[in-house]
């Protein structure tokens, strides 16, 4: 992965093994420092993440608990009413909050950054890629990002507050009281939302693992059901044991395996279109 200086002092564009290194080093250090910076500006608003992002999902006024509750409202099922009650958290270290606002924040600038961070690889694959390959990497970042934001956004607002309320209200005996540990919480909530955003990035794998010839159209099609069993036990992990988060989660998984499938069929019609201009070329 040759930059322009390097060009210009190897007309070849060719680097060693050493100077790949040092190229590397300085993408994954100019993404360390991008994290760093945001995570400093999370840092300043700290109202902002905690009481409107982090601790909005336990309240009854947050957006999926109204929609939830009107609902029950219209069907006649008060089940759906979640978090009506807001779980009340506690700290249980001297240094727990300073290190939470710490944590919280290096998280929320990872989470910002992240497509830079893409981009920042992008730059230094770029070389090695085709023109046609580069357009598509180019593409890719974006679609990447979308992909992952969305998964984000769909555990904060779909699955957040379900665990909140099924988790802060399980009880073994009334003799037990809930006394939620912030720390507790938040790694809670992380997980959820990161576990989602790298799952709604199935598509992105179909796709380079069938460019690299790893899996074909006809292998995903093959194992559908096996898939499918997959997501089942998946979406059981990541969510309170229960029939509708667990299809709540089911229903976007199966949707982004069978566009997995599309576009590894893309992807494969294409490989056989280069070929087939490759092997015409060198009969010509």
């Amino acid at each position: 992965m040759a930059t322009d200086d390097k060009k210009k002092k190897n007309p070849e564009g060719e680097m060693s093994f050493l100077e790949h290194l040092e190229e590397l080093r300085w993408h994954i250090i100019r993404s360390v420092i991008a994290i760093f910076v945001l995570m400093i500006v999370a840092f300043m608003f700290k109202n902002l993440i905690f009481d409107k992002i982090i601790l909005a999902p336990k309240e009854p006024d947050f957006f999926t608990n109204r929609i939830l509750c009107r609902l029950g409202e219209l069907v006649g099922l008060n089940a759906l009413c979640i978090n009506s009650k807001p779980a009340n958290l506690i700290n249980i270290k001297m240094a727990g909050q300073i290190t939470t606002h710490i944590v919280v924040a290096l998280v929320a600038g990872l989470i910002v950054a992240f497509p830079y961070i893409l981009y920042e690889f992008w730059k230094f694959f770029k070389p090695a890629l085709h023109k046609n390959e580069q357009q598509v990497a180019r593409g890719g970042v974006l679609v990447t990002s979308m992909l992952f934001f969305m998964g984000v956004l769909f555990g904060y607002f779909a699955l957040v507050p379900l665990s909140i309320h099924f988790l802060t209200t399980y009880e073994i005996s009334t003799d037990v009281v809930n006394q939620i540990n912030i720390r507790s919480y938040i790694g809670t909530i992380t997980s959820i939302c990161l576990a989602t955003g790298l799952i709604f990035e199935l598509p992105v794998i179909s796709y380079f693992l069938t460019k690299v010839g790893l899996i074909t159209p006809s292998f995903l099609t093959k194992y559908r059901k096996h898939a499918i069993l997959i997501i089942v036990i998946l979406a059981a992990i990541i969510t309170p044991p229960d029939v509708f988060s667990q299809m709540l989660v089911c229903i976007p998984l199966l949707i982004l395996y069978e566009v997995g499938i599309v576009i590894s069929r893309r992807v494969m019609k294409q490989k056989e279109k280069d070929h087939k201009e490759f092997m015409n070329e060198n009969a010509s």
